[in-house]
């Protein structure tokens, strides 16, 4: 028997997986946890080809791949244009941003993603004030309509709910302040921009669904406050120090004060999903970036998770720049910033308290009017979009 022959014999029994048949590897693989699949990657060739093979990775777990912005430039026409960068800052971008798979309208905004689907408000070329909601998977190219409300074209903040887990199904939240449902004005009270009525389209049942919040529940959001959405329960950080919780019917469940004062419409007082666990990032006093996570859900009771001052975290290039906390990495203890006049898109890893360079976005990654919604996007490979054209 040749050496060669041997020496195969040895690998193949020193390997229990070798005679299992590709399908059966990924089934196995697909139900460990994430970072153990991670892992995964780096057993073999035929482990690590597994993971980017079309026909498995519908079944395997997806991590983080980039981030949607808008950038604005008033010499350029048109003035706003659309952009995703990798995760990695590296190659080119992992989905095309213009989203050509999708209907010909006027103009499309990105407003939200949710486990690999996109919320879309497109506006149409026949009328400027009517427009659609369009639900959309860029890994498949499925989408769905959603016709709008009698609000749409006025409200500022949508946010989508979805959970393949659960469901194929997803929802859509429209919150409606006093200004666009027209409170009239010796009626208005001390919360600014109150949200006056919640409705929720379900794709299950096509229909909206509306909800008038109480009086003494008052409550204003950001425009760009990021949403979380998990146990089939939206969260929001909203003016006022709090997380508010709505459920997919629009009914506010509770309200979780904030562990820091926030500043209003300060991207960097925000609240992500990290994990399994909701995390709040905050400035302290701007001289600290504060890191915490809600271990207490019941009573609201958030633990300081990380905290370094400013001067450590950036050094002194950018120290004195503005930043925004845009994500967290679903898996693992690092957070995405973008920084300073350039937009520099850095990970900082919290366990080693190192910061890593990613890329530089450029000052043309600035939308004209307040911060870029940075939109962070995890693939979503299987068919798992109800109702689908």
């Amino acid at each position: 028997m040749a050496g060669g022959s041997k020496k195969e014999k040895a690998v193949e029994g020193s390997d229990p997986t070798a005679k299992l048949t590709d399908d059966i590897l990924v089934e196995v693989i697909s139900r460990v946890p994430y970072k153990s699949t991670c892992c995964c990657k780096c057993v073999s060739t035929r482990w690590r080809d597994l993971f980017s093979h079309p026909d498995h990775r519908k079944k395997l777990p997806q991590s983080l791949a980039g981030f949607f912005y808008e950038g604005y430039n008033r010499n350029r026409s048109p003035k706003t244009a659309r952009y995703f960068t990798n995760v990695s800052g590296e190659g080119d971008p992992f989905v095309d941003p213009s989203l050509a798979f999708l209907p010909n309208y006027k103009s499309l905004e990105i407003l939200d993603c949710c486990n690999g689907l996109l919320l879309c408000r497109c506006w149409k070329e026949t009328d400027p004030k009517t427009l659609d909601y369009v639900v959309c998977n860029p890994a498949t190219e499925k989408w769905v309509v959603v016709p709008p409300t009698n609000w749409s074209s006025e409200v500022e903040v949508t946010r989508l709910g979805f959970d393949p887990s659960v469901s194929s199904h997803f929802h859509v939240f429209e919150f409606i302040d006093e200004d666009v449902w027209g409170t009239e004005e010796d009626k208005l009270n001390d919360c600014s921009g109150r949200i006056e009525m919640v409705s929720v389209y379900s794709s299950k049942a096509g229909v909206w669904m509306h909800h008038r919040t109480a009086d003494h529940n008052l409550f204003a959001i950001p425009r760009h406050s990021k949403s979380v959405f998990f146990n089939r329960i939206l969260h929001l950080a909203a003016f006022d120090d709090m997380v508010v919780t709505l459920d997919v019917k629009g009914s506010l469940l509770w309200i979780i004060g904030t562990p820091a004062s926030s500043c209003n419409d300060s991207s960097i007082n925000d609240i992500f999903l990290s994990n399994g666990q909701l995390h709040f990032a905050a400035s302290a006093d701007s001289v600290c970036l504060s890191v915490w996570v809600l271990e207490d859900y019941e009573r609201g009771k958030w633990t300081l998770k990380h905290n370094i001052s400013h001067s450590q975290l950036f050094g002194v290039m950018y120290s004195e720049h503005d930043y925004n906390v845009i994500s967290f990495h679903p898996e693992r203890n690092m957070i995405f910033i973008v920084c300073g006049h350039e937009n520099t898109l850095m990970s900082y890893e919290m366990d080693c308290r190192k910061l890593y360079f990613i890329s530089q976005l450029g000052r043309d990654g600035q939308i004209k009017c307040g911060k870029t919604p940075y939109i962070p996007y995890v693939p979503l490979f299987s068919e798992s979009l109800a109702d689908g054209p």
